[in-house]
């Protein structure tokens, strides 16, 4: 008798068990949404722009253009390609609470395969540039919400870059006219944007350059004759959307 009573009772604490489990794993479902879950990663502890945190990013595009009897520039493509894409790669280290010192590298091709009229000709028209950029920086940042995971930053940097150019124009099939170019720029610029925290310690990375100067220093050479040479400065104070870029970013030691 009395054993029949201890296993009854045996029962009922484990179906009181079950029912508690199944109350707080219903409770879970109903109250904790995936924005909450995926939330709470920033609630304790998280410290992106802390001393002594690494930072690596990741910014890139590709751009794949056909044109058939557009007008181009000074020029009317007939049937052409143009190829273009530009890869940049950050690194970055904390020497003080949301002060970052950063390098950034790129490197960049444009590429176009052809015929065009240029009045009164029709060439076959092939251009390719490559170059990159070396680009060492500072950035502070400002958190906007208080568990840091919206930031707004400001980058100043020293860019160095160059590229080489060849173009060949030819007309008659025996024709051949050939430009080669040597480009180099300097840029003293600054570039606000923003931080935002997607996911753990992955983030999205806005940037926009709105003021800055610029030297390019441009070497010319056709069918390797004389070489021709232009210095141009520019100064610009302006919101180009043309310089927006967008990238990945991953925090090391966010999380502590």
């Amino acid at each position: 008798m009395k054993l029949s009573r201890l296993l009854m009772l045996i029962f009922l604490i484990t179906l009181s068990l079950e029912a508690i489990a199944q109350e707080d794993k219903t409770d879970l479902d109903t109250k904790s949404t995936p924005y909450d879950l995926l939330s709470s990663y920033y609630s304790n502890n998280f410290h992106p722009f802390k001393k002594g945190n690494f930072f690596t990013g990741l910014a890139f595009s590709v751009a794949d253009k056909k044109m058939t009897n557009t007008d181009y520039l000074i020029q009317k493509v007939v049937d052409g390609e143009r190829l273009n894409f530009d890869v940049l790669i950050k690194g970055g280290y904390y020497t003080g609470d949301y002060c970052m010192v950063l390098l950034n590298v790129q490197y960049f091709q444009d590429k176009f395969d052809g015929i065009v009229f240029r009045d009164p000709d029709t060439l076959q028209y092939n251009l390719i540039t490559r170059g990159f950029a070396v680009t060492p920086s500072f950035r502070s940042s400002v958190p906007l919400t208080p568990n840091e995971r919206l930031s707004f930053f400001t980058e100043i940097g020293l860019t160095f870059g160059n590229s080489y150019t060849l173009t060949r124009n030819t007309k008659n099939m025996d024709e051949i006219e050939k430009t080669y170019a040597n480009d180099f720029n300097f840029r003293l610029g600054l570039s606000p944007g923003i931080t935002f925290f997607a996911m753990e310690n992955f983030a999205l990375e806005v940037q926009l350059n709105v003021i800055g100067y610029d030297l390019k220093v441009s070497e010319k050479s056709v069918n390797d004759g004389p070489e021709s040479k232009e210095i141009r400065q520019n100064v610009d104070f302006n919101i180009n959307l043309l310089s927006l870029q967008m990238g990945l970013a991953y925090y090391f030691g966010a999380k502590k």
